[in-house]
């Protein structure tokens, strides 16, 4: 694709346009027909190619007198009526940003709709190279954003593609977020790839946002993915960030099984597991029809209990790591009872396990350190357990302190979410449930205590809580209910989930499709808990929700010493806001 773009192919073209020209030049009489044939056409005076054709015109033997007089016959002054137009607005008090804007947006409306992408090619053909319009064209984000359009419609337009690589060339790459028009050059895919993973990481309070935005990229088409895993990998074998890289490829995974993309085979031939082919086979196996089975977990169990297992990065695979996970804890997946250890055995050690290097050996050795494996298995078996045979509420009271010590593995606290999302978001669950606070969502505040990196997860689920239809309940019933999601939320923020916390009830104000009342009840929850000082963002996120009369005016004393006042004066006082 890239030798396409090279001036040498596109001035090749243009002396091929030259040679034909040099053809009719041979005939004068042809030559000026299609002179007199274009001079014809309104406004051609203004077309960027009119002192080529006058030339040709001239030299062929053409009367000066015939073309002045076509020329001006012809001439609309479609271009200075515009102008003047504007200059009436202007004068009638319309500013000159919006009049700017309505003659922008005519044009690209226009030209959306007449666009020709074989005359668009010819472009370059008659220039014989970048035109200068086209050069100060995408200088401005008004046609920036018009070419990324007509890219997105005529994928095979050279004149489009061309202008996608100088507009990345310029530097505005984070620009094009077309996948499609990005995925036509490697250049500029390459380019829209590096700001994508810049920006995953360095924004860790989004990173949920940021790893859906790169996996969508990824995984426009077969050979964007193979790419992009490719140099994924090799950037995860960097000490500095390398972590960060192995989970952004597992999301990406992720993000692909979900859109129903089979990328199995592509994944096992990446992760060099060809070298334990019974291994490679069993997983394979499993993947591909994404379901476990007894026989296959058999031969993984036997390869990792062995005395030289296979590397702990084949089973760290997401979605092997995911069918683990719900055939434990998932409620209603039966397991035979003389496999189940095996199960176990394979979580805790993709878990727990750490593949350590040798030092003075060769690099081919390495040790396993296993000192966390048993004590993994163990914490696994109790809570599996619980999670299968006690569901009721008092059940799981009696073994809470169990339940709360098994946690401290980040593993069960896997499990454990997905265990009470199968058990919440059952219709019946609230309609049943007495309690102000179900036990079940207690659990999920110490699992947000204990691990950091869960809060995300919990905050999903909570969102799906908050959002679900509970028709069944009486409309108190349903806002105490909210409320009490609100209370799971506000512990989130305590814990440091605090941006993505706000964002969402943010959102909730915006969308106005949530009772004010539980705003004003978010809000009062928040003020009462947090102190000084503030960060910038929580501020930006936080104050316009405290501002708003409609959520606080009933919370407001006659001076300033209620919270909300309080909190106001001094954000104002101490933080510049917008």
């Amino acid at each position: 694709m890239e030798v396409e773009y090279e001036d040498s192919g596109w001035q090749g073209r243009a002396k091929a346009q030259s040679n034909s020209e040099e053809v009719h030049e041979d005939n004068p009489q042809k030559t000026i027909q299609e002179c007199l044939e274009k001079f014809l056409t309104p406004d051609y005076i203004m077309e960027p190619g009119i002192f080529t054709q006058l030339k040709r015109y001239f030299q062929s033997g053409g009367s000066p007198e015939e073309v002045i007089s076509m020329l001006s016959e012809n001439y609309k002054a479609v271009a200075q009526m515009a102008n003047l137009l504007a200059e009436w607005l202007i004068l009638a008090g319309v500013k000159v940003t919006d009049v700017q804007a309505m003659v922008e947006n005519h044009l690209k409306e226009m030209i959306l709709k007449s666009f020709d992408p074989k005359k668009a090619d010819t472009i370059f053909t008659e220039e014989g190279e970048t035109p200068d319009w086209l050069t100060e064209m995408i200088d401005h984000y008004t046609w920036r954003s018009l070419i990324y359009r007509l890219a997105e419609e005529y994928p095979d337009c050279l004149m489009l593609n061309f202008t996608i690589k100088l507009i990345s060339d310029a530097g505005f790459q984070s620009e094009i977020t077309s996948i499609s028009t990005a995925a036509q050059q490697i250049e500029v895919f390459s380019r829209v790839l590096k700001t994508s993973i810049v920006k995953f990481l360095n924004n860790p309070d989004d990173v949920h946002g940021a790893i859906q935005e790169c996996a969508r990229m990824v995984c426009h088409g077969q050979h964007t993915y193979v790419y992009s895993q490719v140099l994924i990998q090799v950037l995860s074998q960097e000490q500095k960030g390398g972590f960060n890289m192995k989970r952004l490829s597992q999301e990406i995974i992720k993000y692909a099984l979900q859109n129903n993309q089979n990328v199995t085979p592509i994944t096992m031939a990446l992760n060099g597991s060809a070298v334990y082919p019974q291994a490679c086979q069993a997983l394979t196996s499993m993947l591909t029809r994404n379901t476990l089975n007894p026989a296959d977990i058999t031969v993984l169990f036997r390869n990792y209990s062995g005395s030289d297992p296979p590397p702990i990065d084949l089973i760290r695979n997401p979605q092997f790591l995911e069918l683990l996970v719900d055939a434990l804890f998932r409620s209603g997946v039966k397991i035979n009872p003389e496999h189940k250890p095996k199960y176990m055995f394979l979580l805790a050690y993709a878990s727990a396990v750490i593949d350590q290097p040798a030092k003075k050996r060769p690099l081919t050795e390495r040790t396993l350190n296993k000192d966390e494996l048993k004590s993994t298995i163990q914490a696994i078996e109790k809570a599996h357990a619980i999670c299968n045979v006690g569901q009721g509420t008092s059940e799981l009271i009696a073994e809470l302190q169990t339940l709360y010590n098994c946690i401290k593995y980040p593993v069960v606290g896997v499990g454990v979410i997905r265990w009470i999302e199968n058990v919440v978001m059952e219709p019946s669950f609230f309609k049943l449930s007495t309690d102000s606070c179900p036990t079940h969502l207690a659990v999920l505040d110490e699992v947000a205590a204990v691990h950091p990196t869960l809060q995300q997860q919990i905050l999903f689920l909570l969102i799906r809580l908050f959002e679900s239809k509970q028709d069944e309940l009486e409309i108190l019933v349903q806002l105490e209910m909210k409320k009490m999601i609100l209370d799971r939320m506000v512990n989130l923020l305590t814990r440091g989930c605090v941006v993505p916390v706000l964002r969402y009830v943010k959102q909730c104000c915006a969308i106005e499709d949530t009772d004010v009342s539980l705003i004003r009840y978010f809000v009062t929850e928040v003020l009462e808990t947090i102190t000084h000082p503030y960060s910038p963002e929580f501020v930006q996120l936080f104050l316009p929700m405290v501002e708003n009369e409609e959520i606080t005016g009933t919370m407001r004393g006659e001076g300033d010493n209620d919270p909300v006042s309080e909190f106001i004066v001094h954000c104002k006082a101490h933080y510049t806001t917008v």
